[in-house]
């Protein structure tokens, strides 16, 4: 089975309970990286066409929608319809303008040259061939348009590293597959991450699909990793 086809089948698996276990373990930490990634996003008063790949249960989605200034069109896209279920419920509770449609990160269903702005919130690492995902994106993105990308990252500091490996490694896997059931989808996760290349190796990449300007920030010790790059 191809790495999307099990990617779609596990989200879809734990999507009821996502959202909960999300909150819990990333201790809520993740709202405020989030922010700080709109605020990026959204840096000008005029509408825009977003994008947000891998949009999951929206809440990205939803807090681009909330922030984008009144005409902008928001769309999430995703492979998996049990996570977008949850996020187009989520949407019509919070009154956002928003829509939730399935697409393929690395076939976007878009002409070149589309969207002012992209964003994939803690979703890159699920990409099955990470290098045309990202040349997807800037191919549907316009001219001086903007890719933003957060994604779970492995701290630098050899302290917060150990500690950080404890609680992904061991704990984490516990409690969600505890909650949802399904250990095995919370065993994932943090080897995903792990497995993400560091941002030594994924800013050439950016640039490799042709992103001009890449920067990077980190939150949290380096929990967290923003990625920008500007077709």
């Amino acid at each position: 089975m191809a790495k999307k086809e099990k990617i779609k089948k596990l989200f879809d698996n734990i999507a009821p309970d996502y959202d909960k276990l999300n909150h819990i373990l990333s201790l809520n930490i993740d709202k405020g990286w989030r922010r700080k990634a709109v605020r990026e996003i959204v840096d000008c008063g005029h509408p825009l066409s977003v994008l947000d790949v891998a949009c999951g249960t929206g809440d990205f989605t939803i807090e681009i929608a909330r922030r984008a200034a009144d005409g902008s069109s928001v769309t999430g896209i995703d492979l998996s319809e049990g996570m977008m279920e949850v996020g187009r419920r989520k949407i019509i509770s919070s009154g956002v303008s928003a829509v939730l449609e399935y697409g393929d990160c690395e076939a976007l269903a878009y002409e070149d040259n589309t969207f002012d702005r992209i964003s994939v919130g803690f979703g890159v690492r699920n990409f099955e061939h990470l290098s045309v995902g990202l040349r997807e994106m800037c191919r549907v993105l316009k001219p001086g348009g903007k890719l933003v990308i957060l994604e779970l990252s492995v701290p630098s500091n050899a302290f917060i590293r150990w500690c950080y490996k404890l609680y992904f490694l061991n704990i984490l896997p516990a409690i969600g597959g505890m909650v949802s059931g399904n250990r095995s989808a919370y065993e994932y996760l943090p080897a995903s991450v792990l497995h993400f290349p560091s941002p030594d190796k994924f800013i050439p990449m950016m640039r490799e699909a042709g992103f001009a300007e890449v920067r990077h920030k980190a939150f949290t010790f380096g929990i967290c990793r923003m990625y920008v790059g500007v077709k």
